[in-house]
């Protein structure tokens, strides 16, 4: 019988292997440590009061620990919940307290910001923690597996619509467990490759695409705490594939080292997060032979479509629906289906798609169908031929070096600052970036003051231009017409 959890088909099958898994900052470390490690910290969840379906809240830097965090709670049973190092103390306790997380997990030097409804632990990597508890220190590196059924919450990932506060995406066994099968036969992915993993791993692309896709392969990875050119050069010739966001590409095509000889050992370059602009796809081709093969998931459905790894991966779109994915667009309003070549919302049904947002009925009942299909909010067009291509988001999400940002969180934090009467927050092209973040302030304030007083949001949510205006464009209906904006500014970055 197939494996149908996580542990049973990502852990189960490397507690004893002699094969490596990470090289991290010059140390490697194969599958029965890092299994090991993992043991450790299912035992700390236990110490600490935590039982199944209990959530933690895990908020520290990248390292080969903190992911075995992730592996530990698998082991227990325990419902996990990773956070961007860049949220702010007042973002960390909506997730903590929103959640209910018994648990709360951070750097040392943030405990101080972060004590609250629950325990706060901290994670050193090398058991130096100063004068805090260091979550893995005295535990054994052995611990008994919690029985889970493929229905059963593995994760809680919060994501956001344009208004009201963040929601958390309830992911299960199934959902992960299913497009990572999915992903690694389409891929091609096998005990042979050896992955740059430059990506953060407080999101679905670097935790659930990239780690868990190695993981059931049975490869390795070369884990980089983040990207650096540098880094990126060095590593290319010992690995076979990588996964990135767009800023990863264009900051590579902006390096004379970049060239056929220095990828001549890669099958396949990997492109997600954010849309990939056709000239950089182009461009990457010209330079080093490579075809970057893009694909499309959000947070709520994990990876719904991706170009062929045999076939046209063609630039400027995501790509065909995945196998076991059913990929509908529809009319925005009355949710008829449309057909080929006609802009609509991708709606999607299958494995993937989560089990609801938590403790939100209502908010679930009017993205997920009865049917199955979620509606992603993305205006896309399919072609005859089956492939996807974005060509907006309903919803007004900007995505700005593969990290989500919500206007409607920024523009609350504006509206709240001395002198501003109202704004409008935007993205617009970048060509680093893929977007970028623009403000557009009525007020009597300067631009400095906007920026120097977003102290509550984290640094990748602020503006990189603000500009003040008189007044807001808007309809007759009094609604302010942010498509104008969009197309006043779009040359802002990009000439």
């Amino acid at each position: 019988m197939a494996p149908n959890t996580l542990y049973d088909a990502l852990f189960a099958p490397h507690m004893d292997s002699a094969a490596p898994f990470l090289e991290w900052q010059g140390r490697k470390i194969g599958y029965a440590k890092f299994m090991r490690l993992a043991a450790r910290a299912a035992n700390a969840y236990a110490a600490a009061g935590l039982g199944v379906g209990d959530r933690v809240v895990v908020q520290v830097g990248k390292s080969p620990t903190a992911l075995a965090l992730y592996a530990g709670a698998v082991q227990a049973g325990v419902v996990y919940l990773p956070l961007n190092t860049a949220y702010t103390p007042d973002e960390v306790a909506y997730f903590r307290d929103d959640s209910g997380a018994r648990l709360l997990i951070c750097d040392p030097a943030s405990k101080p910001t972060l004590e609250g409804t629950c325990p706060v632990l901290t994670l050193a990597e090398d058991g130096d923690s100063g004068s805090f508890l260091d979550l893995m220190a005295g535990q054994e590196d052995v611990a008994p597996v919690a029985a889970r059924g493929p229905d059963d919450l593995a994760a809680l990932l919060y994501t956001s619509g344009t208004t009201g506060r963040s929601k958390g995406a309830m992911l299960t066994h199934r959902n992960l467990l299913s497009n990572t099968q999915t992903l690694r036969d389409l891929w091609h992915f096998t005990a042979a490759d050896r992955l740059i993993h430059a990506l953060p791993i407080f999101h679905t692309h670097g935790l659930f695409v990239a780690t868990n896709i190695t993981l059931l392969a049975g490869g390795s990875m070369i884990l980089l705490p983040k990207f650096d050119t540098d880094a990126m050069i060095a590593a290319l010739p010992h690995a076979t594939a990588m996964m990135g966001v767009p800023t990863f590409y264009t900051r590579l095509l902006d390096d004379d080292r970049l060239d056929h000889d220095l990828t001549a050992g890669m099958r396949l370059f990997i492109s997600g997060s954010a849309p990939l602009l056709a000239e950089t796809h182009d461009r990457f081709t010209a330079r080093t032979g490579h075809r970057i093969l893009e694909r499309y998931g959000m947070t709520e459905t994990n990876m719904s479509t991706s170009n062929p790894y045999d076939g046209e991966r063609r630039a400027g779109t995501v790509g065909l629906p995945l196998p076991d994915v059913d990929l509908k667009i529809r009319h925005p309003e009355t949710g008829a289906d449309l057909p080929p070549g006609e802009i609509g919302i991708i709606e999607v049904r299958g494995p993937n798609v989560f089990k609801g947002y938590w403790n939100m009925p209502e908010k679930t009942a009017e993205e997920l169908r009865p049917d199955g299909f979620f509606i992603t909010g993305d205006l896309a067009v399919q072609g005859a031929d089956g492939y996807v291509t974005i060509v907006g988001r309903a919803k007004d999400l900007i995505i700005s070096g593969g990290l989500n940002v919500y206007p409607k969180e920024v523009e609350e934090a504006i509206d709240a600052l001395p002198g501003v009467v109202e704004s409008a927050v935007i993205g617009v092209p970048h060509a680093d970036m893929g977007e970028t973040v623009v403000a557009v302030v009525v007020g009597d304030v300067t631009p400095k003051a906007v920026l120097s007083g977003l102290t509550e949001l984290a640094r990748f949510k602020h503006p990189r231009h603000v500009e003040i205006v008189p007044e807001l464009p808007r309809n007759t209906m009094g609604k302010v017409q942010k498509a104008a904006l969009r197309q006043t500014y779009a040359g802002l970055f990009t000439g």
